[in-house]
């Protein structure tokens, strides 16, 4: 009898459809019909003919014959390195998917990579549940909404109360809560867990962003630790709170990632057609940015896109330049913003970013509008002035950067004070470090702004970035002031900058005419400065002012 690094025992035995039989050292404990170990052997019926659902159900715990530490349904690019990641970790995985040639080909994978001992293929979803030690740990990576209910619907009838079933595809909190709370009735407990890093992330090491009840998280929470990134020794998982405050997370996080993209988009476009640099010297400039303080994965790969050369026709093109400009978009980022609007958090940065992919998917309607629209076109700078251009853009992008975080770190905030998770930004910015898209240099100093105030109500206004803020405005003005001029839109840009003007002036002028408006036509009333109180005006009659009670 061996021992899982979670704690269980896997006997070596095996159940056929009449009877328990223990095979001691003649089958491996990986041959179970019709799953596969990573040798790709399949057992013969004279092996094992068939798993009994009475064990996949809570039979008899003496013979169990769970085997996996955990299992993975969903084997796509991310559920697929995800197990892969796990398995190399040291634990035991079993591994199933809808299209059984998705299994073959992981179970093919795991021995390629050496990991045959530790990846179980199986077929069906009777005999992968069959596999796994008790309680029950499985990870769910498929498509989010009706294929999620879908999985754990045909999951549910196998499990018992104290099993765990884990999202970690981007849900929807609520949809996760609303499925955590239907299987509470069942005792089966439930995670909404975030994964960030894309497929080499999912492989190597992804930042991690588990919700759900705490009990829960206990159950894995040796193994994740494990299988997460590590940055400064600290593993970039943490428990992020009850419910969907993981989902919650994650949607944020993608939102802050739609506003980093598109900002560092507006300054290639600033520096190829302001600045009249090739794309190897942009190149060059992103090279060097990702050695200070923008450094990050973006602008890392930023850098390797613009070296990358047209394979294809082969003629020495930037591929950048053949690729259509038209950027998709899978509904985080716009998620984000709902819900941005819903809680009366602003967030112009990642709004701008969102609807820049909405317009660029416009292209034929582009097309017609170019013969049609009058504007200034794009004038390049004398050689002289390009230095300039080049260090003003990189102040400017810093800044942004930092508008698009705040947004994103006070919705979260927001959401945490609404259902009561008492969230850890800190904690939050750290395990983004590492494994994730926007894992980024300046996330150490996010992690201190918050260790210093817990409750900042913005980073804009913690000493050091308010300081660096500061710093960068002239730039950062002159920046969107050149890209106006030259007709080349800035949306997150100029959007943040605003949002910077907008959150730094005691009185908004604007804000005053149309709340007056808003009395005017809807007697929605207003509120004085000078003593505080609510009032209406008949602003149409008599101009009289009077106090709502």
């Amino acid at each position: 009898m061996s021992t899982s690094l979670l704690g269980f025992t896997t006997p070596l035995v095996l159940r056929t459809s009449s009877t328990a039989t223990n095979l001691g050292n003649n089958v491996s404990p990986l041959h179970r019909a019709p799953c596969v170990n990573a040798g790709g052997v399949r057992p013969t019926t004279k092996m094992v003919t068939s798993v009994e659902r009475s064990t996949a159900s809570g039979g008899s715990t003496s013979n169990d014959t769970a085997l996996a530490d955990i299992g993975m349904v969903g084997l796509a690019v991310m559920g697929q390195n995800l197990a892969l990641n796990i398995a190399e970790n040291g634990f035991k995985i079993a591994v199933h998917n809808r299209s059984v040639s998705k299994v073959h080909a992981t179970v093919k994978r795991a021995e390629e990579e050496g990991l045959s001992t530790n990846v179980i293929g199986c077929e069906s979803i009777a005999d992968f549940v069959a596999s796994l030690a008790k309680p029950r740990k499985i990870i769910m990576l498929v498509k989010a909404g009706a294929p999620v209910d879908a999985t754990i619907a045909s999951l549910r009838e196998l499990l018992d109360e104290g099993d765990l079933i884990i999202d970690g595809g981007n849900e929807f909190y609520t949809n996760t809560e609303r499925r955590g709370a239907d299987l509470e009735k069942d005792g089966i407990l439930y995670i909404g867990m975030g994964v960030s890093g894309g497929e080499d992330g999912a492989r190597f090491g992804p930042s991690l962003m588990p919700g759900g009840k705490k009990e829960a998280w206990e159950l894995v929470e040796p193994l994740f630790t494990k299988v997460a990134a590590v940055v400064d020794d600290a593993p970039c998982v943490t428990y992020i709170g009850p419910g969907g405050a993981g989902n919650y997370v994650k949607m944020v996080h993608n939102g802050i990632e739609y506003g980093d993209m598109q900002l560092i988009g507006e300054a290639y476009d600033l520096l190829r057609n302001v600045g009249g640099l090739t794309t190897a010297e942009i190149s060059q400039v992103f090279d060097e940015w990702n050695n200070a303080e923008l450094k990050s994965f973006l602008v890392e790969i930023t850098a390797s896109i613009l070296k990358t050369r047209d394979d294809i026709v082969a003629d020495g093109t930037a591929l950048i330049d053949r690729v259509l400009d038209q950027t998709g978009s899978k509904g985080t980022g716009m998620w984000t913003i709902q819900e941005g609007a819903a809680r009366a958090i602003p967030a112009p940065t990642m709004a701008a970013a969102l609807e820049a992919r909405y317009l660029s998917a416009l292209k034929p309607a582009r097309v017609a509008a170019s013969t049609i629209l009058q504007g200034p076109s794009p004038t390049v700078l004398p050689a002289v002035e390009r230095a300039a251009l080049v260090s003003d853009v990189r102040r400017a992008l810093y800044a942004s950067k930092i508008c698009s975080y705040a947004q994103g770190m006070n919705l979260i905030r927001q959401a945490g004070l609404d259902g009561d998770w008492s969230l850890d930004l800190g904690a939050i910015a750290a395990i983004w470090k590492g494994g994730c898209i926007i894992r980024a240099k300046f996330l150490d100093r996010i992690k201190a702004a918050y260790d210093r105030d817990s409750a900042l109500e913005s980073l804009l206004v913690d000493a050091e970035f308010a300081k660096e803020l500061a710093d960068a405005q002239e730039s950062w003005r002159r920046v969107v002031t050149v890209a106006v001029a030259n007709g080349v839109a800035v949306p997150s840009m100029s959007g943040s900058l605003a949002y910077y003007d907008a959150y730094r002036r005691e009185v908004l002028p604007s804000s005053q005419m149309v709340q007056a408006q808003r009395d005017f036509f809807g007697s929605h009333t207003y509120k004085r400065i000078d003593d505080g109180e609510t009032y209406h005006t008949r602003w149409s009659s008599d101009g009289v002012s009077s106090k709502v009670e």
